[in-house]
Order: structure tokens, then sequence, then C-alpha cells
């Protein structure tokens, strides 16, 4: 038995993103997404980041407890922090641990990536935004960011009219089975 005292589930789970036979094997869960920044940003490119976290703040986000509905990134001396995002205080924890929901927390990425997206950043027009927030073999918590390009009002018009026509399309092939 471990020493948590807990015991281990030997069962693989499948492999979510890379695939032959040494491929280590990664149970992942959702705790938040951010519908909105599809809405609002085009995607351009993705990049999976680590969150530093209080201990009260890791319950929390195991709970569910979490939002990245206004959250953005910025890079500020060196340094990627993610600004807005509410992470309750978790009910468990004593009054000692406990934390600002909406305090800024750092991300934690390689210099070389933080230097890339600290261009794009000062280019006119891109911004760094959080996707979702998810837990990886119930250790780690990570945060998918991607940069992004704000929409005008006219593509964000023709992604809901796109959305419209797609869904009466389902309707109607439903309606003829």
């Amino acid at each position: 038995m471990p020493r948590s005292g807990r015991k281990v589930d030997h069962h693989p789970s499948p492999p979510t993103s890379r695939q032959g036979p040494d491929a280590k094997r990664r149970t992942v869960v959702d705790v938040a997404r951010n519908r909105r920044a599809r809405f609002d940003y085009e995607i351009l490119e993705k990049l999976e980041c680590g969150v530093a976290l209080l201990g009260a703040e890791v319950k929390s986000i195991r709970a569910g407890r979490a939002s990245l509905q206004d959250g953005f990134c910025r890079v500020e001396r060196g340094e990627l922090w993610l600004r807005n995002a509410n992470i309750e205080t978790s009910l468990l924890s004593s009054a000692f641990d406990k934390h600002d929901p909406g305090r800024p927390r750092k991300l934690l990425a390689h210099a070389k990536e933080i230097r890339r997206l600290k261009e794009a950043q000062d280019r006119k027009g891109l911004t760094i935004v959080p996707l979702r927030l998810y837990v990886v073999d119930r250790t780690w918590v990570k945060v998918e960011i991607a940069l992004g390009r704000g929409k005008k009002q006219q593509d964000k018009r023709e992604a809901i009219q796109r959305r419209d026509e797609d869904r009466g399309l389902r309707r109607a092939v439903k309606g003829l089975q």
C-alpha cells in the first residue's frame, strides 16, 4: 500500500495526447473552461502551463470551485501571471489557510516560451487568454492558455449565424430519420 493509505488502481487509463507503446498514461479531469474566450478571440496557438498555488487552493480546485470567466494572462518582469481567475476558498480549510479568491497566480512555463508570449503580447491585437483549468493524474494543476486575436463584432455575428444554421441542419436530418 502507498504511504497515503489509499489503494492504488493499477488499471491503466487510455492515453490522452501521446501515442505508442511507451506512452505514459495520463488521467485528465477538467475543472473549469473559459467558453467565452473562443467566442471573443480567434485562437492562434495553445500552451500548457503549471500553476503555483497554495494548498487550500488545490483543495478548492479538486472540488470544482474555480472559474476562468474573466481571467486573462500577462507577462510582467519576465514572469507569466494569471489574473482575475476566481478560485473560491475551500470549505474544508481552516481560517489560517484562507486566501484571496481573485489573487494573481504565477504560471510555470519555460523562459523561452514566456519571451515568445511577451513578444506576441507587445504586438498589436494579440492577447493571452486562459482556456481551461484541469488536474492531471490527481496531482498537477495545469492551465491551458492560448494566444488569441480579438474578433470584430461582425465575426461574432457570423459565428452565431453559422452555429444556428448547423443546428437547423442537424434538426432537419434528425427529423428525416
